[in-house]
Parts: structure tokens; C-alpha cells; sequence
């Protein structure tokens, strides 16, 4: 018996029903993943949390708000192929995981991308690939993608990401000039290879470090 299946529930109803989220097969998702798999025993308490947490290196998980918002502007199916910027530990790639077939994230800490595999092993994630490096590069190797999810935020949208969207692919995320508060953008690739952009809101999240970040 899952004892947090209830708090699960409370959060896709408090906290994403609620303000807006809609996607049944995002709720599902969130209603899936065990989130407190991927967080420290001693904030597993607070793992449904309506907030980001801590998970250390000066990193968080996500608040489940913005995991589930960035999801559903996504717009992925079940044959999108994804790649996540920021792996953190493990969370939202396991989300991303529900809703498309493959699922690519890419972090810049060793640490946290050993804690990720971890928690994504545990939690009954083994084919998502974690792989250590500099996520403003993307990871050209299995380009291009359907969809690009970035959990950090960045002064520009990197060249690198927009170029590894597929035709009709969307990229989400977190641009502006400041390390402390910036705008969700979600960024569509066309079949000419334009780039047409959305603004979604206004967002907080840690910087996006590297060669085309800060």
C-alpha cells in the first residue's frame, strides 16, 4: 500500500486542477510518480509540498506546479522523443517519462546525475539515460527532439536547443535577465525552420550554468 497516494491525489487537485492544469494524461502523471522517491528521507515529509525543495549542490526540485506546467506545454504524446536540461534528482525526467516514449536528460553536476540514476532506478525509471555535461548544448547525439523541457533558468534561449527541435517541436523554457526571476517561454520549431515564441507566465528558478548560459 502506497501511503502517499492520498497526498498525491491533494496535490493534483489542490495544486494543479486548481489553477488551470487540464491534461488528463499530465495529472495521471503526477498522480503516478512517487515524488518522495526523489527527495532526502528527511524531507520526504514534505515531498507533496506546494514548493520547491532542496536536494542540495544549490539545486531543487521543482515545485509540482511548474513540473506539471511545463509538462502540458510540452504537448507530448506517446511517440514524442524528449530531452530534459536540468535532471536535478530525477523527478521531472520521471514525469516526462509517463508521457512520452523516450526520455534524454542532461546534467552538469556528477553528483546529481548519480543521484538521479538512483532515484529513477529505484523509483522503476531504468530507461531514461542521465548523462553528465553541459545541458546549454543540448545533446546532439540522439537529436532531434520532439520536445526539450530546461529546468534552469537562462539569460537567451541557447542556439543549441533550438537547433535540436524537430520540425513542430517545442521547447520550454525559462529566459531572462536576471538569475532571479524570468519568463516561461515556449518556443515552436515550424516545418521552414522559424521559431515561433509564448510567453507563459512569470517563473523562478536556479540558473541555467554553462557555455551558452550564465
Amino acid at each position: 500500500m502506497d501511503r502517499f497516494a492520498s497526498e498525491r491525489e491533494e496535490m493534483v487537485q489542490r495544486q494543479l486542477e486548481s489553477r488551470g492544469i487540464s491534461d488528463k494524461r499530465v495529472l495521471d502523471a503526477m498522480r503516478k510518480v512517487p515524488r518522495h522517491l526523489f527527495v532526502s528521507g528527511t524531507r520526504q515529509a514534505r515531498a507533496y509540498w506546494d514548493g520547491p525543495l532542496a536536494i542540495g549542490h544549490y539545486q531543487t526540485i521543482s515545485q509540482p506546479y511548474i513540473v506539471a506546467l511545463m509538462c502540458e506545454a510540452l504537448e507530448l504524446t506517446e511517440e514524442s522523443d524528449c530531452l530534459e536540461i536540468g535532471s536535478g534528482s530525477g523527478y521531472a525526467a520521471a514525469v516526462l517519462s509517463e508521457l512520452g516514449r523516450s526520455v534524454i536528460s542532461v546534467e552538469r553536476i556528477p553528483e546529481l546525475a548519480d543521484l538521479a540514476r538512483t532515484n529513477l532506478e529505484t523509483a522503476g525509471y531504468s530507461d531514461i539515460e542521465v548523462i553528465c555535461g553541459d545541458g546549454t548544448l543540448g545533446y546532439s547525439d540522439k537529436a532531434p527532439y520532439d520536445a526539450i523541457a530546461v529546468a534552469a533558468g537562462a539569460p537567451m534561449t541557447p542556439v543549441a536547443l533550438k537547433a535540436q527541435l524537430k520540425p513542430g517541436g517545442r521547447l520550454v523554457i525559462p529566459v531572462g535577465q536576471s538569475q532571479a526571476c524570468q519568463e516561461l517561454l515556449r518556443i515552436r520549431r515550424a516545418s521552414d525552420g522559424s521559431f515561433r515564441t509564448e510567453n507563459l507566465g512569470s517563473v523562478a528558478f536556479v540558473p541555467l550554468v554553462g557555455e551558452d548560459g550564465w
